[in-house]
């Protein structure tokens, strides 16, 4: 043995970060629907760091319910056939920390709470995934939500997607000033 080890590549046990964006995206990942479908929003944004940088190598998970609210349940979500909406959509994100899903308007799956995507967050530096939700822009029934309700008031606009000429735009901090609020669901 001549006293230097081998260089080893590095696993994904290892650094989280560089496999995301080559590991798990999927061909349509990004396309809930197609981009012509005449009812297709485009939910889009770009994701920080606690620095206020973006993150060039985040993947974004996007569940959804449909229009009607129901939460479908479809094997093979993955599948695009250019008319099935399965709900599930993924991306990773562009060297700019941006991200962009064309979808549908979620419906509210319970009366008395407000519509939302479901998004998850896979990116370097962190060892679990983040969770959180970006609401449709607030009425006075979604006020009454009680995942909103939950969030103390004057964070509750990291929760909130802002209308754009396309659909909705929702960026993602990840910490420091503005950061997003992120979802507990415990132990599972």
């Amino acid at each position: 043995m001549s006293g230097t080890s081998p260089r080893l590549s590095p696993t994904p046990g290892q650094t989280v970060g560089p496999f995301f964006g080559y590991a798990l995206p999927f061909d349509g990942g990004a396309d809930l629907v197609p981009p012509g479908h005449p009812r297709a929003v485009r939910l889009h944004g770009t994701v920080y760091d606690g620095a206020g940088e973006p993150v060039p190598d985040a993947l974004i998970e996007v569940w959804q319910a449909d229009e009607g609210g129901q939460v479908l349940q479809v094997e093979g979500s993955r599948s695009r056939d250019g008319w099935t909406f399965s709900g599930f959509g993924r991306t990773s994100v562009d060297d700019t920390g941006h991200y962009s899903f064309t979808t549908l308007r979620p419906g509210s799956t319970v009366a008395g709470t407000a519509p939302f995507f479901a998004l998850t967050v896979f990116a370097r530096g962190l060892l679990h995934r983040l969770q959180t939700r970006a609401y449709l822009p607030l009425d006075d029934a979604a006020a009454a939500d009680p995942v909103l309700k939950s969030v103390e008031e004057s964070r509750r606009a990291t929760l909130v997607a802002v209308p754009d000429e396309h659909g909705y735009r929702f960026d993602i901090r990840l910490q420091g000033e503005g950061e997003t609020v992120f979802l507990d669901f415990g132990k599972g």
